[in-house]
C-alpha cells in the first residue's frame, strides 16, 4: 500500500470516528504524562474518571511531587498496577528537582524518569510536543499488521513494525497521527482483527483472578484505610499466611509499606 493512501485511510477514519478523551483536549505535558502512565495496561474508558479526579486533586507536577504517597495511592485506587502510581509520584519529584518543574522534551531525559519507557516517552513527545517520535503499542501493532503483514505466516518483530512506522509517519501532525493510529487499531480489535498472535513481542496480560497482583491490590486497599497485623490481613483476605507474607515482603521492598510494632502501615 502506498504511504499517502495509507495515511489518508487512517486519518479519514479518525476525523470521522475519533474517540474523545480529556487528555486529548490538552497538550499540557504534565497531564499527558499522567494519562500515559494511567493508560499502561488499562482500558481508556476506565482511566477517564480516575484521570479527571487525579488532575483535579494534583493540578500541577509540583502539586503531585509534594503530595504524600498515601494520598496518591488513594486517588489511584481501582486502576491496578499500583507500582505505576509510585513511579509516577517519583517521576514528579524528579521533574521538580532536576528539570525545574518542566516535563522534559528530550527522549533521553524522559526515559531516565521512573515510570517512563521508550513507548511512554514517545507518546509524551507526540501528544505534548507534537514531535515525530517512532513508537508502537497494542493498537498500533494491530494497524501495521493489518495493512502490511496480514498474510505473513511467521511471527513479526517489533523491529519490523517500527520500520513500517518510520516509513509511514505523518510528519505534518504527529499528535493527530498517533491518535488516529490508536483509534483505528481499537476499531480493528472490536472487529476481531487485532492480529496480536502474529507478533513476537506482544505479551498477553496475565490472569488477574487469583493472582498475586490481585492480592497486592487487596492488601493496599486495606492498609489505605488503617494499619493491620499479619493475622488481620490473612483473615480479611482469606489467603494462606505464607503467600501473604511473601507479598507483604514485596510491597515493603517496593516502598509501599512499613512495619512498626508488628503492624503494617502505608508509607506517608
Amino acid at each position: 500500500m502506498k504511504m499517502k493512501i495509507f495515511q489518508k485511510t487512517i486519518l479519514d477514519y479518525y476525523r470521522t470516528h475519533g474517540r474523545k478523551f480529556p487528555w486529548r483536549q490538552t497538550h499540557n505535558p504534565y497531564k499527558i504524562l499522567v494519562s500515559e502512565v494511567m493508560l499502561q495496561q488499562t482500558q481508556a474508558d476506565r482511566v477517564v474518571p480516575k484521570f479527571n479526579a487525579f488532575i483535579k486533586k494534583f493540578r500541577t507536577v509540583e502539586a503531585l511531587a509534594h503530595a504524600s504517597q498515601k494520598d496518591v495511592l488513594v486517588l489511584w485506587s481501582g486502576l491496578g498496577y499500583n507500582r505505576r502510581a509510585l513511579n509516577l509520584h517519583r517521576a514528579a519529584k524528579a521533574i521538580v528537582l532536576d528539570h525545574a518543574g518542566k516535563v522534559p522534551k528530550a527522549k533521553e531525559a524522559l526515559v531516565a524518569l521512573p515510570a517512563i519507557g521508550p513507548y511512554t516517552a514517545g507518546a509524551i513527545r507526540a501528544f505534548a510536543f507534537n514531535e515525530p517520535d517512532n513508537f508502537i503499542e497494542t493498537n498500533i501493532r494491530s494497524v501495521y499488521i493489518h495493512f502490511f503483514f496480514a498474510d505473513r505466516k511467521t511471527k513479526i518483530t517489533d523491529k519490523e513494525l517500527l520500520a513500517v512506522g518510520e516509513n509511514v509517519m505523518y510528519l505534518e501532525n504527529p499528535c493527530e497521527w498517533y491518535q488516529a493510529l490508536m483509534d483505528y487499531g481499537a476499531m480493528l480489535k472490536r472487529e476481531g482483527k487485532g492480529y496480536l498472535n502474529k507478533t513476537r513481542n506482544y505479551t498477553k496480560q496475565s490472569k488477574f483472578q487469583g493472582s498475586d497482583r490481585k492480592i497486592r491490590g487487596a492488601i493496599l486497599k486495606l492498609l489505605l484505610q488503617k494499619s493491620e497485623t499479619l493475622e488481620g490481613l490473612v483473615t480479611q483476605i482469606n489467603e494462606n499466611k505464607a503467600r501473604i507474607t511473601k507479598i507483604i515482603t514485596g510491597l515493603s521492598r517496593d516502598g509501599f509499606i512499613k512495619i512498626k510494632s508488628n503492624r503494617f502501615f502505608m508509607k506517608s
